[in-house]
């Protein structure tokens, strides 16, 4: 993302995951940790998307420890794709490796990666569940989201090719879960980044009730 980006490996399920960190400025207090699940590894999805770098560039502006990962058979990363079990279970390996780093804030994830971040939150003990998740464009027609808290952040284009709007509104309506529409927005949110970037840091921002 930037000269400053750590390139790491922490031990996954299935053999080392390539990790890349991104601290807030120096002498900035860090807040907490905030875990960024990238797209779809069978249709190019890598930690390096630039949605999840979007999504990690919002949570160094709110002082966190952003970490991203490459799931299995991307990049660096050892094992072979395992249609989603695998990959929550190496969300949940990245998460546990951060545990001394600090509070686990954010879970956060675009398209295949928010189904991947609502299933890792749906596993984790209650004592160790993220402040807040964050779903962009998630996977909810090709995917099974669990139900997820009412703090949420839910964001999705209105002009979405991939994920129709449609299949996140029938996922979210039973939960009385509201969604953040971004009109004419596609599900790569070309040209919307800076914008994307905005409304995850208000609606974090945002107080609670």
């Amino acid at each position: 993302m930037n000269s400053q980006t750590q390139r790491l490996t922490v031990a996954g399920p299935a053999g080392v995951l390539e990790c890349a960190i991104d601290e807030p400025p120096s002498g900035t207090p860090v807040l907490g940790v905030a875990v960024v699940c990238h797209p779809h590894p069978l249709h190019g999805g890598t930690m390096d998307n630039k949605v999840a770098q979007t999504l990690a560039r919002a949570m160094v502006q709110l002082g966190l420890r952003s970490v991203r990962f490459n799931f299995r058979g991307v990049g660096g990363s050892a094992g072979t794709w395992d249609e989603g079990r695998g990959e929550v279970d190496d969300a949940l390996a990245v998460v546990a490796s951060q545990q001394a780093a600090g509070p686990l804030a954010v879970l956060a994830g675009f398209s295949f990666g928010g189904y991947v971040a609502a299933a890792a939150a749906d596993r984790l003990p209650a004592d160790r569940r993220p402040r807040r998740l964050v779903l962009v464009g998630p996977s909810t027609q090709k995917q099974q989201l669990p139900a997820v808290p009412a703090d949420t952040v839910v964001v999705h284009g209105e002009a979405d090719e991939v994920v129709p709007l449609s299949a996140t509104f029938d996922w979210a309506r039973p939960q009385s879960l509201p969604v953040t529409v971004l009109p004419g927005v596609g599900h790569f949110f070309h040209g919307q980044l800076p914008l994307l970037r905005r409304v995850v840091v208000q609606q974090l921002q945002a107080p609670a009730g």
